[in-house]
């Protein structure tokens, strides 16, 4: 039942409630980046520069947020001034004031320079030694911003309201990436420079001219090549791939067909791309997310190196980011929603154009089992079943991450669509809606005001009543496992999936499974997303017996399909009842998939191989807990420091360890 919640302020709040920053008063409009990699100390060290416009009347300082930062100096225009480093708050870390000259005056501009470098305790970074790549070469570094943690590799205004261009230089013994457009040297020129890698000293620069949220600006370095995708001639933008050399091969016949193709379909739906270069990124298997829309450079993971082109899809899912996150972006937290909810729905809207309406319709189908379970995971903690969650100050964003606002949030926006007259009169609303705010930040009652004005001019009375109808406290601060509305979608591609599961569960009672009619054959025809729903709704029915789950992963090659997403869905299924034969005896394939180990693993290029993306890694764990908590913890503890710091920390924290 959806038990809504009486409506919160947080649909008006403007403050962000995870930053100690006084952005308010003054804020960073520029960083210019300067940093020096050391990869034995696992260090950046350098300054950061920002040019800052002042927003009240004798404002006496600039707080910036840090976390586990060593701070050394800091310059205004130039001139070393006291600054205090405040003891740090678990959360937000260590608010950095800095004493400002007084008689500062609204609308005047000044820079401030702070000097520091990282340290071992950087939650943004992550460094890996050779052996965690895939050449085993060369050492790697990369960082995820994503929510609150750019303060950990830069002293910031670390708030989405707070949209920065900056700069970098950046000195490295290996090539550089950075979410901006590279200056130098050329990223089609020899690799490094034609330095020697892993040797020789190469300072690369970058500038990103369109203001972002800090949370994007991200850095990798590592043995990496590029490769440039087919350039459309009527295009100014161009997009390629980066991987280490061992997977370039790979990863651009994995994605070069379609990425450029997903980004010219984008600006036929919403507006031009702004950003100029659109590249992506193939990062070790310790990356904890699907991708990442840093700008400029989208960050993938490993697991999308299916082979036959099947998970490509993430990208347009990343791209739309440019869009709406990067472009139209949240104020802060509460309205997360506003990035993920209209990019999931957009995403879908692009697999109609692409494909049909039933391929967007079934995108949905798979995504209503990810909210269920998201929903019920947050039974004890109701407030993060919301779409604007009101966070407390110093509240961990990272606490509430689920597909929630993901697969919640595309709903209510595909429900306004189907209430206000379908896609085709949709869309220009979407248009006015990115034209309005890209290049700012809202609030969910900034985009309910947009909506209401829009419709208001373009439809009149009828689509303000079709608006009133909606009910708005329910979608926004409705709480429970069901949205406020049961949403139809088109079944057609998901019909053969569920009638292969009813076989299934059918088959249950014939003991002997050598006597099953069932036939490799049965998948002939089915993409990968239709196996994901065919592998999902068997998880809807009884816990199969181990006999059958044993002879579907043979029969169709599950339990060692390159495929994570589907293989994923397998140990799902084997695992549906934890106290079962079945769990018992795949819980240790499965949290040996995760961490690259056991006799499937060897041989392949996935052996010792960690499958670090959190939307895996968090629920196997989580499953294989509850079969056998000390399997579960013995494996975590072997492998622990293979996994991202961002994994780590909620990975300990499903096990119960150490919180």
């Amino acid at each position: 039942m959806q038990v809504p919640a009486p409506s919160r302020g947080s649909y008006h709040s403007m403050e962000d409630p995870a930053t100690q920053s006084n952005y308010l008063q003054i804020a960073t409009e520029h960083v210019a980046l300067d940093w020096t990699l050391d990869f034995d100390s696992q260090l950046i060290s350098g300054s950061a520069t920002h040019h800052l416009l002042v927003k009240e009347d004798d404002v006496k300082e600039v707080i910036f947020d840090t976390s586990e930062l060593d701070v050394s100096d800091a310059k205004v225009e130039g001139k070393s001034v006291s600054f205090d480093l405040k003891p740090k708050h678990e959360v937000m870390g260590s608010a950095l004031h800095v004493c400002l000259p007084s008689g500062l005056k609204s609308g005047q501009y000044v820079d401030v320079t702070v000097e520091y470098k990282t340290t071992k305790d950087c939650t943004a970074l992550q460094w890996l030694d050779k052996a965690q790549t895939q050449g085993k070469n060369f050492p790697f570094l990369f960082s995820q911003c994503q929510p609150i943690y750019a303060r950990a590799i830069v002293p910031v205004q670390d708030s989405p309201s707070v949209k920065v261009k900056y700069s970098a230089k950046v000195t490295s013994v290996l090539p550089v990436l950075l979410s901006a457009i590279r200056q130098s040297p050329p990223s089609n020129g020899p690799a490094h420079d034609g330095k020697v890698i892993g040797k020789d000293l190469v300072t690369y620069t970058y500038n990103q001219p369109v203001p972002i949220p800090s949370y994007l600006i991200a850095i990798a370095a590592g043995n990496v090549r590029y490769r440039g995708f087919p350039q459309f001639e009527d295009k100014q933008w161009t997009s390629g791939i980066w991987a280490e050399p061992e997977l370039i091969d790979r990863a651009y016949w994995e994605f070069s067909e379609d990425t450029a193709k997903f980004l010219a379909a984008e600006e036929k739906i919403v507006t031009p791309y702004k950003f100029g270069v659109y590249d992506l990124l193939m990062l070790p298997p310790s990356f904890p997310y699907g991708g990442m829309e840093n700008a400029c450079l989208t960050f993938l993971t490993p697991t999308l190196l299916a082979g036959d082109r099947s998970l490509v899809d993430v990208v347009v899912h990343e791209l739309t980011h440019s869009w709406f996150g990067n472009g139209v972006t949240h104020a802060h937290a509460s309205h997360f929603w506003l990035n993920e909810g209209w990019t999931t729905y957009i995403e879908r809207v692009l697999l109609e154009v692409l494909y049909t309406p039933a391929h967007r319709d079934f995108s949905y189908i798979i995504g209503a089992k990810a909210l269920k379970k998201s929903l019920t995971d947050f039974e004890n903690e109701p407030k993060y079943q919301r779409l604007v969650i009101d966070f407390a100050p110093g509240e961990d964003p990272d606490n509430a991450f689920s597909s929630i606002p993901y697969e919640k949030g595309a709903n209510l926006i595909l429900h306004l669509e189907r209430v206000l007259g379908g896609l085709e009169v949709f869309l220009p609303y979407v248009r006015n809606y990115v034209e309005t705010f890209i290049g700012k930040n809202i609030t969910t009652q900034e985009w309910k005001d947009h909506l209401y004005g829009y419709w208001a001019k373009h439809g009149g009375a009828e689509k303000i009543k079709a608006l009133d109808s909606v009910d708005w406290n329910a979608w926004l601060s409705g709480e429970g496992l069901k949205l406020p509305v049961e949403m139809k979608y088109n079944l057609t591609l998901a019909q053969q999936a569920y009638a292969l599961a009813a076989q299934w569960d059918a088959a249950r009672s014939t003991a002997d499974v050598s006597q099953l009619k069932f036939t490799p054959a049965d998948l002939e025809g089915f993409n990968s997303n239709q196996i994901i729903v065919f592998l999902e709704r068997l998880q809807s029915y009884a816990q199969l017996p181990l006999a059958h789950v044993r002879h579907l992963s043979a029969l169709y090659g599950l339990g060692a399909t390159p495929n994570a997403e589907i293989r994923f869905r397998f140990y799902e299924v084997a695992l549906t009842d934890t106290g079962s034969e079945s769990a018992k005896v795949f819980a240790s394939e499965a949290v040996n998939w995760i961490v690259g180990e056991g006799g499937i693993e060897k041989g392949t290029d996935r052996e010792g191989m960690v499958v670090g993306r959190m939307k895996f890694c968090r629920p196997v764990f989580r499953a294989v807990c509850q079969v056998d908590r000390e399997l579960a913890r013995k494996v975590w503890e072997g492998k622990k420091e293979a996994f991202h710091p961002v994994a780590r920390r909620l990975i300990e924290k499903d096990l119960g360890l150490g919180h």
